[in-house]
This record gives C-alpha cells, sequence and structure tokens, in this order.
C-alpha cells in the first residue's frame, strides 16, 4: 500500500521508538560503506565510522550511504536523527517485516523493497530494503551484508553510464532497479527447476516431486507478497510530482515499473504452470491407482472361484499323493512362500509398492 504525505505522523503521536529489531544480531557487526561522487569526483569508504556517516555532505555531490545490519538500534537512530526521520520510520527500519512500500515527505522519500534470493534447493528467501532520499544523499539500510548492488558500486567506481552525471534521484532508481533485475534471475532459477520436474514428472513421478513442487508452489507465493506491492511503490514513484525526482528520471521509473510488470506475469505464469504439474501429478498417481486395482481385481476374479472350490471340499480327498509324502507339508509351504516372493517382485517392477 502506498502512503501518502505526512500518514507516519498519523499513526502515532508519540515519539518514543520501540527498541525491538526483527534484524539478526548474529550476522555480525553492522558496516556502513560511503560512496561520494559526482561526474569528475569518486570517493569510497568501505568501512566508515560515525565521523564519516553523519557529517555534513558537499552539496555539488551525491552521496550513498549504505547499511549493512540493521540490528544495532544506536547507529540507526543516529543516522534517523541526523536525517530528520521520523521516529515509527526508524522503527519500520528496524522491523523487518514490512510490507513494500513508499512514502513522501517534505524532505526526503522512504521507501521499503524486498530482495529476493533463490538458494540451491529451491528455497526463497527475502531480506528487507529500506531506502531514504533527500536532495543528495540516499540512504539504503540492509539486514545483512551481501547484496544485488555490485553492479550499481561498479558504474560508479569506473565512471561508466549515467550515473556519475545524474543526481540521487537516479541512484535511487538504480538501486531499485537492481533489486528488479535480480527477481529476473530468481525467475530463470525457478524456471529451470520447473523444466527439471516436468522431466521427472513425465519419466519418474514419485513422492519427492511432490515435495519439490510444494516448495516451489510455496516459492511463489512468497515471491508474489513482495513483488506485488513493489509494483505500486514504483508506479507512485513514476507519477508524483516531487522535487526529490526529476523529469529525467520518470521516463526510467516508467521503464522499471514494465519491469515490474514483467516479474508479475512470470509469476503468475510459473504459479499456474506448478499448478498443472500438481494435477497432472495427482491425474497420474489416480491412473496408477486404477492400474493396479484393475490387476488386482482380474487376479482375484480367478482365484476366489478356485478358493470358493477349494474352501467346499476342503481337499481332503482320500486318494491324494501328497498326504502320504514325508515333505509335503514343508513342499507347500514353500509354494507359498514362493508366490508371495514372486508377487511381490512383480508388484516392485511395476511400481506398485
Amino acid at each position: 500500500m502506498v502512503k501518502e504525505i505526512g500518514s507516519v505522523s498519523e499513526r502515532s503521536a508519540s515519539t518514543d521508538v520501540s527498541m525491538t529489531t526483527s534484524g539478526n544480531a548474529e550476522e555480525g557487526k553492522t558496516e556502513i560503506a560511503v560512496i561520494e561522487y559526482n561526474e569528475p569526483k569518486f570517493l569510497e569508504i568501505v568501512s566508515a565510522g560515525e565521523e564519516e556517516y553523519l557529517k555534513d555532505r558537499d552539496a555539488s555531490s551525491v552521496t550513498w550511504i549504505n547499511v549493512d545490519g540493521v540490528h544495532d538500534f544506536e547507529i540507526v537512530k543516529k543516522i534517523g536523527e541526523k536525517f530528520g526521520l521520523h521516529p515509527l520510520l526508524i522503527e519500520d527500519i528496524v522491523n523487518t517485516s514490512q510490507r513494500p512500500r513508499c512514502e513522501y515527505f517534505d524532505e526526503h522519500v522512504f521507501a521499503t523493497v524486498k530482495m529476493i534470493y533463490s538458494k540451491e534447493d529451491g528455497e526463497i528467501i527475502s531480506e528487507q530494503v529500506s531506502i531514504l532520499l533527500n536532495k543528495n544523499c540516499v540512504i539504503s539500510f540492509q539486514e545483512r551484508k551481501g547484496d544485488v548492488f555490485d553492479i550499481v558500486r561498479g558504474k560508479i567506481r569506473t565512471g561508466k553510464g549515467r550515473i556519475r552525471k545524474m543526481g540521487a534521484d537516479y541512484l535511487a532508481y538504480s538501486l531499485i532497479d537492481a533489486v528488479v533485475d535480480n527477481y529476473f534471475k530468481v525467475l530463470e532459477d525457478i524456471g529451470e527447476k520447473i523444466e527439471a520436474i516436468e522431466e521427472t514428472l513425465i519419466t519418474d513421478p514419485g513422492p519427492e516431486i511432490l515435495q519439490s513442487m510444494h516448495k516451489l508452489k510455496r516459492g511463489m507465493i512468497f515471491l508474489r507478497k513482495a513483488v506485488w506491492p513493489l509494483r505500486e511503490v514504483i508506479s507512485s514513484l513514476s507519477k508524483m510530482e516531487s522535487k526529490f525526482f526529476k523529469k529525467s528520471t520518470g521516463i526510467y521509473l516508467r521503464d522499471l515499473y514494465e519491469h515490474t510488470i514483467q516479474v508479475i506475469d512470470t509469476v503468475e505464469t510459473y504459479r499456474d504452470m506448478i499448478s498443472g504439474m500438481l494435477d497432472i501429478y495427482l491425474s497420474g498417481l489416480s491412473n496408477r491407482m486404477n492400474e493396479v486395482m484393475k490387476f488386482l481385481t482380474i487376479f482375484a476374479s480367478i482365484f476366489i472361484p478356485l478358493t470358493f472350490i477349494a474352501g467346499v471340499y476342503g481337499m481332503n480327498f482320500h486318494f491324494m499323493p501328497e498326504l502320504n509324502w514325508k515333505w509335503a507339508y514343508f513342499f507347500v509351504l514353500g509354494l507359498m512362500a514362493a508366490v508371495a516372493g514372486t508377487l511381490l517382485i512383480y508388484f516392485k517392477r511395476k511400481n506398485w509398492l
């Protein structure tokens, strides 16, 4: 949901910020990097101290302050107070279960997005990224170290592209664009897993395939919850009239909105494909069960009359050679074991067991 100007102050009149954070304190020390640049100049401080990230910035340059780790509340609070963040926004930064959204203020624009990763086993995990934009500065808050912004850093360092010629609004766009581009990579991995599952579903459908499909289905639901609100965020940024976003950046935001729509369409397509595969799996399982029941019905239809006849007469005939045979009892036991074993082997080869 996109919130309008001043909506934070309407949530609560209190100026106290909760000290509870949902960032993982086990991720290690909070690290802050500062990049300051314009077209001819570039400065990067990898591990910035308090005197670096809290000092007054050069108005002729664009500054990017990246905070890795929001579990240290005091650091986040100091940065927030330095740049005039509402106490409730500081609380939203450290509580990392926020829905993607954006809010507009007189002095800055605040946006929250979800950065998505895909593990090798198909599990999808997310990380909240909060982005603060004011006139000449962008501040990004991440849950932990490691992100998808290396391409942005590379362009700033090398001066390639237009980023060093543009303002802070273009930097904010570039960060969100990197997040959306990574969605395509995650969807590409999911697409490969779907193709592999489809092949296995036709050749050798087993219980493990059902587990993989359910894991993918949960992942797509998870991804959908992250992407749909992001569409609203980017739509709002591209349409809003603000002193922080220039008209020259609007065309890039509109292009980013189209990319988000493509991601949503792909997510919906994959969801339908996974649902279809589940239907195919259940139909195949039902067909196999029908084949098994058909065989067992034929088998039982043959032996039930024979069992009935044997039961009526009790096999108590006077002239039965086996009755006087010393090993007859053990032979019959062996015969029953052989018949049972043969049936078990047959059922196993037919994948009925």
